[in-house]
């Protein structure tokens, strides 16, 4: 994932001299988070490349949008900043506040995985303070981990992970007056979803991808992009990693078996594959949902 520092929204609080850092962390799978004090501030954020779900912690209630100030902030209210949108922040008094940043990428996962729709069909919608008791005590949960304790920095990916589902699942809609060209049918994408899932332990090659679809592998590789937000090649590892993950957390199988069930060809490959998204091996990943 990009750097902490390359993150629009998070530079932007990283350069205000008002607000300070209490801590941050690549949570690996395109997701990463931090956790700030600001006072007596303003902020504008101009078309970030990610997303980013804020939760007020602590104070917040002099905290407002500029274009509505009657509007006002307070803990445990959550705020949606989709990527590509402008917003402009008055922090009036102190405010404690978790954000989680959110990559294209895994927003892109998640609509396919979760939704079944094509990626560029949807959005995140924009949202300004609203309830989801559920969401705020999973924002006060991440925050009460040790994100530099590598157990504990894959706890707070797994939370990080339950926080995004639940926003695709509530917070994202169909964008309006799309005309889509260029990618796969539903039934194609459907259909090519559900054969990759069956086949993960197995070699899964782009030919024999595009093939399933009656089109060349130039042209399939385009289609697929636009219809899966993914290359075909990233789309797989993480559809691989992801099952990786779950039969990690049931902690019955070998590492061994582990990798040559989710298509790695050895144990070493699948070793270094994972700690490269997740920052940690799999034999620490287990660990930290041992007990």
């Amino acid at each position: 994932m990009t750097s902490l520092h390359q993150l629009q929204v998070f530079n932007t609080m990283h350069a205000s001299p008002h607000a300070r850092l209490e801590h941050s962390a690549q949570l690996g799978d395109g997701l990463a988070a931090a956790l700030w004090r600001n006072r007596d501030d303003a902020r504008d954020y101009q078309a970030p490349s990610h997303h980013t779900l804020s939760c007020y912690i602590d104070d917040g209630t002099g905290t407002f949008r500029r274009q509505r100030p009657a509007d006002k902030g307070g803990p445990d209210k959550l705020c949606i900043m989709p990527a590509g949108h402008e917003s402009n922040w008055v922090v009036n008094g102190a405010i404690r506040l978790a954000h989680l940043y959110i990559s294209e990428e895994q927003f892109a996962l998640g609509c396919v995985r979760l939704l079944d729709r094509e990626p560029r069909e949807m959005q995140l919608t924009e949202a300004t303070f609203i309830d989801d008791a559920q969401q705020a005590r999973r924002f006060r949960q991440l925050i009460g981990l040790d994100w530099n304790e590598p157990g504990e920095r894959l706890l707070a990916s797994s939370l990080a992970h339950a926080i995004v589902d639940h926003a695709v699942l509530s917070q994202a809609g169909l964008r309006q007056g799309l005309r889509l060209k260029g990618g796969l049918a539903p039934h194609q994408r459907r259909q090519l979803g559900e054969y990759i899932e069956a086949h993960l332990d197995q070699a899964l090659t782009l030919g024999e991808l595009a093939e399933r679809c009656n089109l060349s592998e130039y042209h399939f590789a385009r289609m697929f992009r636009a219809s899966f937000g993914l290359p075909p090649h990233q789309y797989v590892l993480a559809r691989r990693l992801y099952r990786a993950c779950q039969l990690l957390r049931l902690g019955g199988l070998p590492l061994g078996e582990v990798a040559l069930a989710c298509g790695f060809a050895s144990a070493s490959h699948f070793s270094n594959r994972f700690r490269q998204a997740l920052g940690a091996t799999p034999g620490e990943y287990r660990a930290a949902f041992a007990h």
